[in-house]
C-alpha cells in the first residue's frame, strides 16, 4: 500500500513575511502549501505492516513554492525562499 493512501491532500496559501536579498525590502507573500491530513481509518487492503505505518503517520504540510518574486516595482527579481521550513507537522 502506498503512503499517499493514508492522507487526503488539499492546497492552501498562507502568508509569510520575507525579505528580498537584492533590494532588501520586507513584504508579505502568499506561499502555496500542500496540506496532507491523516484519514480517520486505514484504507482497505492493508496488512499488519501497513497498520503499523498508519499508526505512526501524522498530518503535515509541504511547501510548494521555492522562489518568490519581489513586490517592489523597481526590483521585481526572483529570489529563493529561505528561513521557512519546507515541511511542518500539524
Amino acid at each position: 500500500m502506498d503512503e499517499r493512501d493514508y492522507y487526503t491532500e488539499t492546497r492552501t496559501t498562507k502568508p509569510a513575511t520575507l525579505n528580498c536579498p537584492v533590494c532588501r525590502t520586507q513584504d508579505t507573500y502568499d506561499l502555496q502549501w500542500v496540506v496532507r491530513t491523516k484519514k480517520a481509518v486505514l484504507p482497505r487492503g492493508g496488512d499488519e505492516r501497513d497498520r503499523a505505518k498508519f499508526a505512526k503517520a501524522q498530518s503535515y504540510m509541504v511547501l510548494m513554492d521555492t522562489q518568490a518574486m519581489c513586490k517592489n516595482m523597481r526590483c521585481r527579481k526572483r529570489f529563493d525562499i529561505s528561513g521557512i521550513k519546507s515541511m511542518a507537522f500539524i
